[in-house]
């Protein structure tokens, strides 16, 4: 495992800056380093540690969410109001409707195979978008109006809602019935994890500023550490209570990083914010690297041009569900175009769920692999190089 670890950090650092050289996206580098090594290339990573690429990949993801709550400014983000609701369901809402619409005559599937199909690609990748969205906020680009707390806002609740949409229709096509209870397990496992989230917020924020009072001081890496072991606490339960209760542990985690920030002395929340950008360097090439290493690239060379023509439709659909959720708002139509171009990115839902319908033996399960590594190799490097290339034309600096 630490030869793999070692192949991770030198290979993925190295791709990515060779990519940043030649002013390309990083994560460009760092996807193309977990390709070349993972089991479908060169095989170079042990297996250990790719039985737990799943979770690894979990850890990064909180330690970027953590980042993002401590740097999320609730004030804007109330200005923003509806159309944060708005996103974090509508665009993958029209991005499933272009599946349903036109995969049956371009991929040969039935309707609900195309639903099913467009649930595993609706999802936005928070891998590719957060930390985009946080250094914004840190560079000040868009941040007047609001733009990268909506869309940090948005993508982070649109995984919760395309989960729990892939769930039902996956039971769908399995044969299993479906009501109105499937669909209301979206608003309570988000509202049950901003909760929870906020009550551990709460606790933490209060036995900080208890410490601090009686004068026992705490290391901000300590407290760097008990946050972190927090935030695994809360994706632990969301793990725990599947099928008792819907709650969203990664909702929880970014919830209890915004309630730390307004609660906590401004000095802790500033430097638990410094020390987890840290961390991020680190937490940011495993991700993505493993993120590589799931995709197989002979699903995405087997893909004809009908699957190439169903992505980008889709996309244009998607393009179209963002426009809906910015009507009679103030954004210009340059930060409007920025907004679509940042919901355009797929990887880490699509990694982690697009070989599902495959392993349960469903008869579109092949295809449904095929399209979702086709979006990854298309789409995280098309969202991340788009933003990297307009958001200082596109954006108004603060």
């Amino acid at each position: 495992m630490l030869l793999s670890l070692a192949y991770i950090f030198i290979f993925g650092l190295a791709l990515a800056a060779l990519c940043e050289k030649i002013r390309l996206p990083r994560i460009l580098g760092m996807l193309a380093t977990g390709i070349i090594l993972g089991p479908y290339v060169f095989n170079l990573l042990d297996s250990s540690i790719l039985g737990i690429s799943s979770e690894l990949r979990r850890i990064a993801l909180i330690i970027i969410l953590i980042k993002a709550g401590l740097s999320l400014d609730i004030a804007d983000l109330k200005k923003i109001g509806r159309p944060a609701l708005l996103m974090a369901f509508l665009p993958a809402c029209f991005e499933i409707l272009g599946y349903t619409l036109f995969a049956p005559s371009l991929l040969g599937v039935t309707p609900l195979e195309a639903a099913l199909m467009g649930s595993v690609l609706a999802a936005v990748s928070p891998a590719v978008v957060v930390p985009k969205m946080v250094r914004l906020i840190d560079s000040g680009y868009g941040v007047k109006e609001g733009i990268p707390q909506l869309i940090l806002a948005g993508a982070s609740l649109d995984d919760v809602f395309v989960i729990v949409v892939f769930s039902t229709f996956t039971g769908l096509v399995q044969g299993e019935s479906v009501s109105a209870l499937s669909f209301g397990k979206i608003p309570v496992s988000i509202a049950s994890g901003l909760a929870v989230g906020a009550v551990f917020g709460l606790l933490l924020s209060w036995f900080f500023e208890l410490c601090f009072k009686n004068g026992r001081y705490i290391r901000n890496s300590t407290k760097t550490v008990i946050v972190l072991g927090i935030s695994f606490l809360l994706v632990s339960v969301e793990d725990a209570l599947k099928g008792i209760w819907p709650v969203s542990g990664l909702l929880a985690v970014m919830g209890m990083a915004v309630i730390l920030k307004l609660k906590c002395i401004p000095s802790v929340s500033s430097r638990l914010s410094q020390k987890f950008s840290k961390l991020w360097i680190a937490a940011e090439v495993i991700l993505f690297v493993l993120v590589g290493a799931a995709v197989d690239i002979r699903y995405a060379a087997s893909a004809g041009l009908g699957v190439v023509a169903m992505i980008f439709a889709a996309l244009l659909f998607r393009t179209a569900g963002v426009f809906v959720c910015l009507l009679k708002t103030k954004l210009s139509v340059k930060e409007r175009l920025f907004c679509m171009i940042a919901y355009l990115p797929k990887a880490t839902v699509q990694a982690a769920i697009g070989s599902v319908p495959l392993s349960l033996g469903l008869p579109c399960g092949r295809l449904v692999l095929t399209v979702a590594v086709t979006a990854i190799i298309i789409t995280a490097p098309l969202g991340a190089f788009g933003m990297d290339l307009t958001y200082k034309r596109l954006l108004r600096p603060k």
